[in-house]
C-alpha cells in the first residue's frame, strides 16, 4: 500500500520529467552521432549492443574526446595542484603556524582525491558536459577510501534550480537488482508484492527514485538525520512506498552546465549541440562517398542481353561462358573518377566541427623556428580561449566539489587539530590549475615587465626604485603562481631572518671597527714613543 510521502515524491518527479521531455530527443541525437556509448536516452538498448550504426565519420567523436581530456588536464590534473586554500583574513597569511596547518589540510584532501575514484569519474563528467551540456556527479563518504564519486548518466537525472539559478534539487530514476534492494533497505519497508517478486526473480531489476531537495520543514533544534539542510528519500516507483528517509548537510550532487540560457531551467547546452548539424551532414556525405568509392572499386557491369551464361561471376578466378562466334563482352559501367566538390565540402564540415570543439586551439602547431618563449605565449593564449567556460565551471563544479569533499573529511576528523588562533576563521578556495594560471599569467608578466623598465631608469636616478614595494610584489607573484606554503617563508619567519642578518651585519661591523681601531693604535704607538 502506497504512502502519502512517496505519492508526493512521484508526483513531483512526473512534473520534472515533463519539463525535461523536450531535451531528451536532442540528447538522443547527440548520443547517436557523437557519443554512441551513452546513446540510451529515449532508446532502450541492451548491454553490449552495437551503437555506431549511424556513424560514418569519427571526426566529432575524436574531437569530443580531445576536448574532454583537455579540460581534465587543464582543470583537475592528477599530477599537478589544481586548487589551494587560503584564509579570508589576510592577516593570517603571515602566520607560519596557520599556513602550515592549511597546507596540511590541502595534503589530506589531495591524498583523499588520489586514493578515490575521482579522476576516472571526473573525466566522464567532462565528457557528459561537452556533449550533453549538463553533467551530474554524486559525492558520498566511503569507509575505506574516505571519498566516493559517481558520475550519473543524464538520462537518470531530473534537475531544478533555486532563485539564484543554481541546481538545488536532483531526482534520479534508476534500476537496482531485486536482491540488492532487499540487502540495502530490508524486508520491513518493502511491500508484500515486492518481497514475492524478489523471492521469485532475485536478478530482475526494480525501478527506484532518489530525491534530494532542500528541507524546508527542517527543525534546527533537533540534530537528527531527518533534520539536515537537504532531504534524501528513496521511493519504490511502482509501489509508491518510501524505502528510506535521511538527509545531507550539503547538496551531494555537482551539476555543472557548459553554457546556459537564462530562460531555460535546469539544463545547459554544449559544443556538441553547436556541432550537431555539421556532424549529421558530414555523416551523410561520408555515407554517399563510401557508396561512390564502392562503385569505383567494384563498378557495375554492362552485360549483353544475349550470348552469356548467367549468373555473372565477379569473384577472383571466376569463369564466365559465352557462345562462340559472338563479339559481345562484359564491360564496366563508366563512373566519374573525380569528386573534388564532395571532398571539399567534407573538409569544410570537418573544420567546422573541430572549431566547435576547440581542436585547433588546443593543439599547438609549433614550427621548427619557434622559440620556447613563443611556444609558452601561444599556449597561454590558447588556454585563455576557454576563459568564459572557466567561471561557470568554478561556480558549479569545482567550488561545490571541494566544499563537499572538505566537509566530509572534516566530519571524519581527517584533518589535524585546528590551532586556537584559527577558531572561527573562514577558508576560501584559490584555483591554481594550468588553465587558471594561464588566466592570471598576465599579472606576473606585468610585474616583471615593470622591473625591466625601471632597471635602466635606476641607473640614472636610483631613487626611482623607491616606488617599488619589493615585498608586496613578491607576495603578489607568489599568490598568483600558487606556490605552496611549504616552499615560501611567512612574514614572521622573514622578519626573524632579517633580524638575524642585521645582527650578523652589526657584529661584523663592530669587528671591523675594532680591527681598524687596533690598527690605528698600532700605527700611532711609534710616534707616541718618539714624542715621549
Amino acid at each position: 500500500m502506497s504512502d502519502k510521502k512517496a505519492e508526493q515524491i512521484v508526483k513531483q518527479f512526473d512534473s520534472l520529467a515533463a519539463q525535461r521531455s523536450n531535451w531528451e530527443s536532442h540528447w538522443q541525437e547527440i548520443g547517436d552521432y557523437i557519443i554512441p556509448r551513452k546513446a540510451d536516452v529515449t532508446k532502450a538498448r541492451s548491454d553490449g549492443d552495437k551503437r555506431s550504426e549511424l556513424v560514418f565519420d569519427g571526426t566529432a567523436l575524436h574531437a569530443a574526446e580531445l576536448l574532454s581530456a583537455s579540460l581534465h588536464g587543464m582543470l583537475t590534473n592528477s599530477s599537478t595542484a589544481w586548487f589551494s586554500l587560503r584564509f579570508r583574513n589576510a592577516e593570517l597569511d603571515g602566520n607560519d603556524e596557520a599556513k602550515e596547518w592549511l597546507q596540511s589540510v590541502e595534503d589530506v584532501m589531495y591524498l583523499a582525491f588520489s586514493r578515490s575514484n575521482f579522476h576516472e569519474q571526473v573525466h566522464e563528467l567532462y565528457h557528459d558536459l561537452i556533449t550533453f551540456g549538463t553533467a551530474v556527479m554524486f559525492i558520498e563518504n566511503d569507509p575505506k577510501y574516505q571519498l566516493q564519486f559517481s558520475t550519473r548518466h543524464i538520462s537518470e537525472c531530473y534537475l531544478s534550480e533555486d532563485e539564484k539559478g543554481r541546481v538545488d534539487t536532483v531526482y534520479r530514476k534508476f534500476q537496482m537488482p531485486n536482491r540488492a534492494v532487499l540487502q540495502r533497505f530490508g524486508e520491513k519497508v518493502l511491500s508484500t508484492k515486492r518481497l514475492t517478486e524478489i523471492k521469485e526473480n532475485p536478478y530482475n531489476n526494480t525501478t527506484l527514485l532518489h530525491a534530494v531537495f532542500p528541507n524546508s520543514e527542517r527543525d534546527i533544534t533537533k540534530v537528527t538525520n531527518n533534520n539536515k539542510p537537504f532531504s534524501s528519500i528513496y521511493v519504490d516507483h511502482e509501489e509508491k512506498i518510501t524505502l528510506s528517509e535521511g538527509g545531507f548537510d550539503e547538496l551531494p550532487y555537482c551539476c555543472p552546465r557548459y553554457l546556459k540560457s537564462s530562460f531555460e531551467i535546469g539544463y545547459g547546452r554544449s559544443p556538441a549541440m553547436t556541432a550537431l548539424a555539421d556532424t549529421k551532414m558530414l555523416n551523410k556525405m561520408s555515407e554517399v562517398s563510401i557508396r561512390y568509392a564502392q562503385k569505383l572499386v567494384d563498378p557495375p557491369l554492362i552485360v549483353p542481353d544475349d550470348g552469356f551464361m548467367l549468373p555473372i561471376r565477379t569473384v577472383p578466378g571466376g569463369l564466365n561462358f559465352k557462345r562462340s562466334g559472338t563479339r559481345d563482352t562484359i564491360e564496366p559501367l563508366n563512373v566519374n573518377t573525380g569528386n573534388p566538390l564532395g571532398m571539399q565540402m567534407e573538409t569544410q564540415r570537418r573544420e567546422m566541427i573541430r572549431q566547435a570543439f576547440y581542436v585547433d586551439q588546443l593543439i599547438l602547431g609549433a614550427s621548427p623556428n619557434m622559440t620556447a618563449t613563443e611556444v609558452m605565449q601561444r599556449t597561454e593564449e590558447k588556454m585563455r580561449l576557454l576563459g568564459p567556460v572557466m567561471g561557470r565551471l568554478q561556480a558549479e563544479l569545482l567550488q561545490p566539489l571541494i566544499e563537499r569533499a572538505y566537509n566530509i573529511l572534516s566530519r571524519d576528523n581527517a584533518f589535524a587539530e585546528t590551532p586556537e588562533v584559527l577558531q572561527g576563521t573562514d577558508i576560501e578556495i584559490d584555483y591554481v590549475s594550468p588553465l587558471a594560471k594561464a588566466q592570471r599569467q598576465g599579472d606576473v608578466q606585468s610585474a616583471l615587465q615593470l622591473l625591466e623598465i625601471m632597471a635602466p631608469l635606476a641607473q640614472v636616478d636610483p631613487s626611482i626604485m623607491d616606488y617599488i614595494d619589493v615585498d608586496g610584489m613578491s607576495k603578489h607573484i607568489i599568490k598568483t603562481l600558487g606556490v605552496p606554503a611549504t616552499a615560501v617563508r611567512g612574514d614572521e619567519e622573514v622578519r626573524g631572518v632579517r633580524q638575524q642578518r642585521q645582527a650578523a651585519q652589526a657584529a661584523e661591523q663592530e669587528k671591523q671597527d675594532a680591527l681598524q681601531a687596533a690598527e690605528a693604535a698600532g700605527n700611532a704607538a711609534p710616534i707616541l714613543k718618539a714624542l715621549t
